[in-house]
């Protein structure tokens, strides 16, 4: 009984992440894109849309994480994967890189909206 238990526990989990979305695939909420925790995404005004490239790196990404994409993830409609200066994969919505912001603490906080007037929560 105890080996059927085990082997249940790990056919189950593969199940669970076979075919699966990205864990950090972005998700739209009340025309709010969010993380799959909750957590408000970002865009910022220097990135040109489509450019598949990100204007946030180095000390800039440290302020404003990228949301990272899975290195297979794939573009699904209006979402698209960038390859960022250091080889990661970040998510993009219709061609503009999102980010998350150090300063957000919690699902739903909002703290890095219009930013030197240059980050903005991203919208669906």
């Amino acid at each position: 009984m105890k080996k059927l238990l085990i082997i249940s526990a790990f056919v189950l989990a593969g199940c669970s992440t076979f075919g699966s979305a990205s864990a950090n695939e972005p998700v739209s909420k009340n025309g709010m894109l969010l993380d799959k925790a909750g957590m408000t995404l970002y865009t910022f005004d220097k990135d040109t849309a489509n450019s598949g490239k990100s204007a946030c790196n180095g000390p800039c990404a440290a302020n404003w994480p990228p949301l990272a994409a899975d290195k297979n993830a794939s573009a699904k409609g209006e979402y698209t994967v960038i390859t960022r200066d250091d080889g990661t994969k970040q998510w993009a919505h219709e061609g503009k890189p999102l980010y998350h912001y150090k300063s957000d603490q919690k699902p739903g906080d909002r703290t890095g909206d219009n930013f030197k007037n240059m980050w903005h929560a991203a919208k669906d």
